[in-house]
């Protein structure tokens, strides 16, 4: 059964989440995918603002397509984590605790997770149409030039992820292939 979680995500709630755990989340999550991350990387090196307080954030990787008429937002399906990985550490460095995506990552990213009490969630690749349904508002908040890529803020509910590396590091694509490799034994 999934567990419904109210964000923000703290660093208390953060750390009560485990690779594995099926979650519904709800409140406020905010876009971004690697063009709008290293905008936000180079002014944070320039001691500059990002657009949004970080402070137990939860970054929806993810370029939608527009709107049709009558919904809130395009598709909304994940993209791929790894391109996020350059600036990931950054990120969590200023208080970005959660990020959905799909994909691996590199273990520098793990290692952040479990200095800052990061959770990175999967979210289903290829199933855009159904996560959009949960996006009840969707706002563009900066880098409207970068169209898709722009930074949205978002309120999702009951928005279905599952824990892949939870904040002690452990990872949920490395312990499913160890159970799958230990009962072909």
């Amino acid at each position: 059964m999934a567990r419904k979680i109210t964000l923000p995500l703290t660093e208390e709630l953060a750390k009560t989440l485990h690779a594995g755990d099926q979650v519904l989340l709800t409140g406020t999550i905010y876009t971004s995918r690697d063009a709008g991350h290293k905008r936000m990387c180079e002014a944070l090196a320039k001691g500059e603002d990002i657009p949004f307080d970080p402070k137990d954030a939860t970054i929806y990787y993810v370029g939608p397509t527009p709107a049709k008429p009558g919904q809130v937002i395009g598709s909304a399906g994940p993209t791929t984590s790894g391109r996020m990985d350059a600036y990931a550490p950054t990120m969590m460095s200023v208080g970005a605790r959660g990020m959905i995506g799909k994909g691996a990552r590199l273990p520098e990213v793990v290692e952040a997770m479990k200095k800052y009490s990061g959770v990175y969630f999967g979210a289903i690749g290829g199933a855009g149409a159904l996560l959009a349904k949960c996006i009840k508002k969707a706002e563009l908040i900066a880098f409207e030039d970068l169209g898709a890529e722009a930074l949205r803020k978002l309120y999702v509910e009951d928005m279905p992820v599952v824990v892949i590396i939870d904040s002690e590091g452990n990872n949920l694509y490395e312990e499913g292939r160890k159970a799958y490799l230990d009962s072909r034994k």
